[in-house]
């Protein structure tokens, strides 16, 4: 968690608020109701999780949300592919999406790095 004082300072928070912004874009009208409620739902906890596990201040809860929230970044990639078999969405919109998703998960990877890391250093004096 570092030097921030809130979640909405945080980058990947941010991205992944971006994240939910633009697969709304593209879902928010789809009669396909329980897909489209899936994939915003999936997208939608990725920055809950994120601001869940800063706002719970233990560095143990922190690296678990973050690894909820990295697990809702694949499950939103996932969705897209079959978004994509079902016609609900052309190639290029899914395209544009997966990049954010894999860009938001790999800053999220990296802050479980760090996390961990100073999780050890706390534990180890």
């Amino acid at each position: 968690m570092g030097d921030f004082q809130q979640f909405e300072d945080l980058r990947v928070w941010q991205a992944a608020r971006e994240l939910y912004k633009l697969t709304s874009k593209y879902f928010s009208d789809s009669k396909q109701y329980f897909f489209r409620d899936q994939i915003l739902k999936a997208a939608l906890s990725v920055s809950n999780n994120i601001a869940e596990g800063f706002e719970r201040k233990s560095n143990k809860e922190w690296i678990y949300f973050l690894y909820v929230a990295k697990g809702s970044c694949g499950e939103v990639r996932s969705m897209l592919h079959l978004a994509e078999d079902q016609n609900l969405i052309k190639t290029e919109e899914k395209e544009e999406i997966i990049k954010l998703a894999i860009s938001v998960s790999k800053m999220i990877g990296s802050l479980i790095i760090i996390s961990k890391k100073n999780s050890e250093k706390d534990n180890n004096g």
